[in-house]
């Protein structure tokens, strides 16, 4: 039987947390063992975890980082503490539902080529309460790309945007061979699943197995975009996205490089093109008109719908977005 490590991240989560860990310690399947890390919290977070666990049977370590580590960097320090052959990532505010570690054990026990699996998630907001729709929806996952997921072909989903959402995350320990350390430009979540796709097996589960909490503190979270929204992204200005994106897919690139032949000819030439485009984009012109030219270029061969993270939305953006 495969052991399941429960990683779980804590920032100044005492209104939460207890919550979250007892829909941990009540699932139908329960963890082998519990690794927290605490990033600094400066109300009774560790204190709260530290007497549901110490009273809970299960093996736990709680980890307090003298120095702020953030987001990805704690987590990192909480998969390594670990030690099981399946980790199960975990938020410190959501409330999992009661099968989730029993149905991620059946998948990976059946599948012994299955290296990350993500599902979808009911969005709630503070309270719990429904909030009428569920994260794939959020994320706009279109049909085409979970299929190409569940066919063993994420990679280039993946490439174009992250759609694993970490909160809803479990993986095997050994991808932290080649994961680990998580760069610090790319957040932990997306990294595990780029590198499962091109080293290993992703897949989804189209049920939700977690509420996923919307409250408005989330270090991370995901709110259904509205159109205004989508305009909005459009006519904000650029900023660093497209010059962090470019630093990002050349990280990436250099990763798959190092990795030899275990990551597929294919997948290493499509991460070579999105971080062509990517060049392209950081170094577009401040002047609109002169960008018509490189950007329409650029759309006609249909690097846009394969590189980047929304196709023709991202050919309006080079267009108009001010610098």
């Amino acid at each position: 039987m495969l052991d399941l490590s429960v990683a779980i991240c804590t920032y100044n989560g005492a209104a939460y947390v207890e919550e979250q860990l007892r829909t941990i310690l009540s699932q139908s399947r329960q963890p082998t063992e519990i690794v927290v890390s605490d990033d600094g919290s400066t109300d009774n977070t560790v204190a709260l975890v530290t007497g549901l666990l110490e009273n809970s049977g299960v093996r736990h370590r709680i980890l307090e980082n003298a120095t702020a580590l953030g987001v990805s960097k704690n987590f990192e320090h909480a998969v390594l503490a670990t030690t099981g052959d399946i980790v199960v990532l975990s938020d410190q505010d959501d409330i999992w539902h009661p099968q989730r570690l029993e149905r991620a054990c059946a998948e990976f026990d059946a599948r012994p080529d299955l290296t990350v699996l993500f599902s979808d998630a009911r969005m709630v907001d503070a309270t719990g309460a429904s909030l009428g729709y569920v994260l794939f929806d959020a994320l706009e996952i279109s049909a085409a790309d979970r299929k190409a997921i569940h066919a063993g072909s994420g990679f280039p989903t993946l490439l174009r945007r992250n759609v694993a959402t970490g909160a809803t995350m479990a993986f095997r320990r050994s991808l932290l061979e080649v994961a680990a350390p998580f760069p610090v430009e790319w957040v932990h979540d997306e990294w595990l699943a780029i590198l499962a796709a091109a080293v290993g097996q992703i897949d989804l589960l189209e049920e939700p197995l977690i509420d996923y909490r919307q409250h408005g503190a989330n270090q991370i979270g995901a709110r259904e975009p509205s159109l205004g929204h989508k305009i909005r992204r459009v006519l904000e200005p650029r900023g660093n996205r497209n010059r962090d994106l470019a630093v990002r897919t050349g990280i990436l690139v250099e990763k798959l490089a190092s990795l030899g032949g275990a990551v597929k000819p294919a997948d290493l030439t499509a991460a070579r093109g999105k971080l062509r485009i990517e060049r392209m984009r950081a170094d577009l012109p401040a002047n609109r008109m002169a960008r018509i030219l490189p950007v329409l270029s650029e759309a006609r061969s249909g690097d846009y719908a394969r590189f980047t993270s929304q196709g023709s939305t991202e050919i309006l953006r080079d267009l108009f977005q001010p610098r």
